[in-house]
């Protein structure tokens, strides 16, 4: 039985997926552990390829594992009691070339016993009520996306899974979908979101897990991913601000990086570290906050793991 706590709805203990047998076998999930909280934005990270697709198949029952266990809202991944509670998005949308973006989405709301309205409701959502009477075949990539996105916000899941769902948006779209996504989580549903967008996550993302090479490599708010900030300041002589940003932030915290010295400590000593430089004589020329962004997280973690792999 998958442990998990009282606010989560997707959890997985030991998640594994081997395709093939033998010297052939590939392992596209290898023990991955992880938990979705109620009504957070999960961001599940990594470059293509690095098993996010096949956990998200595992999670909706679309794949059986080869080893591990996931459960979602409480019931084993593919059960109806947690299949009629999700919505889902993975890999491209599949729909009736023929057929208006209404008429398919009228299809899936009668399988799942909706009304027409709600196929409305949901073009209104993903903005294409304009578009709603064109053949899907006469979509382009990203319409064919938010139509999909559409089919999985119909029933209004507790839980949504969307695999790349800014695929093949423009910048328009793709602003208009993180408000979606936004808006969905603020209104009590939990979002899972793959993506290999670092700036995407990063920016309306609550946790994230980064998956590499099907291993998850760290499970983590953003925040406590990206660390502290850091000042870095430019003031001669280096010597002199070298000294002060020392005794302001402890031996330990300070590094040169070139002419720059940087300190890892809060912004908010800023206007401290200003005037100590100042009462020391130093010329100060520039002082600046700065943040790790995600991207930066994610390639010190898997060159880690990279260089691992070869020691």
């Amino acid at each position: 039985m998958v442990t998990n706590d009282a606010d989560s709805v997707v959890a997985t203990t030991d998640l594994t997926k081997r395709y093939g047998r033998g010297e052939r076998a590939r392992t596209a999930v290898d023990r991955v552990s992880m938990t979705v909280r109620r009504g957070e934005v999960y961001g599940f990270l990594g470059p293509n390829g690095a098993g996010k697709t096949t956990t998200l198949r595992m999670m909706v029952g679309l794949v059986r594992p080869t080893a591990g266990q996931v459960e979602v809202l409480g019931h084993p991944a593919g059960a109806s009691a947690a299949t009629t509670r999700l919505g889902a998005l993975i890999e491209g949308p599949g729909f009736f070339p023929y057929l208006s973006g209404r008429d398919n989405l009228r299809v899936v709301a009668r399988y799942r016993g909706l009304s027409d309205r709600a196929a409305d409701q949901a073009l209104d959502r993903v903005d294409l009520s304009a578009r709603a009477g064109d053949r899907f075949k006469s979509y382009s990539l990203g319409m064919k996306q938010r139509l999909g996105v559409a089919a999985a916000l119909m029933s209004e899941p507790d839980v949504v899974v969307l695999d790349e769902p800014t695929n093949g948006l423009d910048p328009g779209g793709m602003a208009e979908m993180r408000r979606l996504v936004v808006h969905l989580a603020a209104g009590g549903q939990t979002v899972l979101l793959s993506s290999h967008l670092l700036d995407e996550v990063q920016a309306i993302c609550d946790r994230v897990g980064v998956i590499h090479e099907g291993r998850l490599l760290r499970e983590s708010t953003v925040s406590d991913l990206r660390g502290t900030t850091s000042l870095h300041v430019r003031g001669t002589p280096v010597e002199d601000t070298l000294a002060v940003a020392m005794v302001i932030a402890g031996e330990d915290q300070v590094r040169l990086d070139g002419a720059t010295v940087v300190l890892d400590t809060p912004a908010e000593r800023a206007p401290e570290l200003a005037r100590r430089l100042v009462e020391h004589g130093v010329d100060v020329h520039e002082i600046s906050r700065r943040e790790r962004s995600l991207e930066e997280v994610f390639f010190e973690l898997t060159a880690t793991k990279e260089l691992e792999a070869v020691q």
